[in-house]
């Protein structure tokens, strides 16, 4: 971190996509056009409307975008509220970019790769999946699974469809919790789909998720014979000053925001249980 990602910088919403019932994304610019900062993929940034409150989220698009960012925002309390009764044009404040990033350039490359998410789990793992797409030389075979609790809760449903799904170097796995009409794919929860899909255990995996997904996928990966070593998670959620101030991150002798929040299995497995 330095003093540059604690001065807040204007933003303005250029577009707003409809995910899910409660999900939105959210485009953002500079006044002047372009992307605010760069970044690495799970990275978080601040984002504020003076008045109401600041938050921590994902940058979910690749840092391979040079022309905006992107976040996938779900409605669930106050700001989050206030984002989602945003019209494009409107202005925000930003600053960033904070925590550390999956190790896209170092222990993933040349990799083959396993992504699992849950729900908005897959916002975080989306800049992640791009940047990989965009660098497709550097790394192995990629594998995607993903539910949710209904067709409609799938984000960036569209984006899977049109794009990943056509990407002959990546095979998509989608699934939602229970049987609906309109929809003829698999049916069941997260980890179970791991196991019935049995990935190959030379795989470098990434999981994010609602805590108990997390967990019992962790439990199929080791069923399966995966090591923690393995498997990385991002703990953004956890995240609140963004530069280990205010000590409400802190787990252990951890501080999500400042060794975080992309952490491997293992190293969690040296905290206390109250992650």
């Amino acid at each position: 971190m330095n003093n540059d990602t604690l001065i807040p910088h204007i933003g303005v919403v250029t577009d707003i996509r409809i995910d899910t019932p409660d999900v939105k994304t959210f485009r953002v610019i500079s006044p002047e056009g372009g992307k605010v900062f760069e970044h690495m993929p799970g990275q978080c940034a601040m984002l504020s409307i003076p008045g109401v409150g600041e938050a921590m989220f994902s940058i979910t698009s690749s840092p391979t975008n040079k022309d905006f960012m992107e976040f996938s925002i779900k409605k669930c309390g106050c700001l989050t509220n206030w984002l989602h009764l945003m019209e494009t044009g409107q202005q925000i404040t930003i600053r960033g970019p904070y925590g550390n990033a999956f190790p896209v350039e170092t222990e993933l490359k040349g990799k083959d790769l396993l992504f699992i998410a849950g729900g908005i789990g897959l916002a975080p793992l989306r800049s992640v999946i791009n940047y990989v797409r965009d660098n497709r030389e550097n790394y192995g075979d990629v594998q995607i699974i993903y539910g949710s609790r209904s067709k409609q809760d799938l984000v960036d449903y569209d984006e899977i469809l049109n794009e990943w799904m056509n990407d002959p170097n990546i095979s998509v796995n989608l699934t939602i919790d229970n049987a609906q009409d309109d929809w003829d794919g698999h049916v069941g929860f997260v980890p179970n789909f791991v196991t019935e899909l049995n990935p190959s255990t030379s795989r470098t995996v990434l999981v994010c998720g609602p805590p108990i997904m997390i967990k019992f996928t962790l439990n199929a990966l080791k069923a399966l014979g995966f090591e923690e070593t393995q498997v990385y998670t991002t703990m953004e959620l956890r995240m609140k000053c963004g530069v280990g101030k205010c000590g409400r991150c802190n787990i252990g002798n951890k501080y999500v925001c400042k060794d975080g929040p992309v952490f491997r299995y293992d190293q969690l497995g040296e905290l206390p249980d109250e992650y």
